[in-house]
């Protein structure tokens, strides 16, 4: 073989073991929602109130306005939980931070595995 295939060939070998090897860090964050249920909106993090997504009959779930940095963003949640739309807001106005616009319709909301979630037929078209 020639020496420019050889050292395309490890060029792209080491390329490709860094990429794998990037990948096999990640580690689940014990914080975020088990894999299945209805994530908050990234930016509902960012507030220094906590939204309480907890629930042991559907009758606790509801949707409210949970916010993300381009204003409203609807959500299930417990009923009785307040939300901090405008903290989330502000928080990302102090951090210059921006999401992409747009938000699911859900038309309705249930307890799935104890964590308010919507069901039905799903989270529907971004809007």
């Amino acid at each position: 073989m020639r020496l420019a295939t050889r050292c395309l060939m490890l060029l792209s070998a080491a390329l490709l073991a860094a990429l794998l090897a990037g990948c096999a860090g990640a580690v689940a964050d014990p914080a975020m929602p088990p894999v299945g249920s209805a994530p908050p909106p990234p930016d509902a993090l960012l507030a220094t109130g906590t939204v309480d997504y907890s629930c042991t009959v559907d009758a606790e779930c509801a949707v409210k306005d949970v916010g993300n940095c381009c204003g409203y963003y609807p959500a299930c949640v417990n009923k009785d939980s307040p939300t901090f739309p405008e903290q989330v807001k502000a928080d990302c106005a102090k951090n210059d931070m921006m999401s992409t616009c747009g938000f699911p319709e859900i038309s309705a909301c249930g307890c799935v595995d104890g964590r308010c979630a919507s069901v039905g037929s799903g989270e529907g078209p971004v809007r």
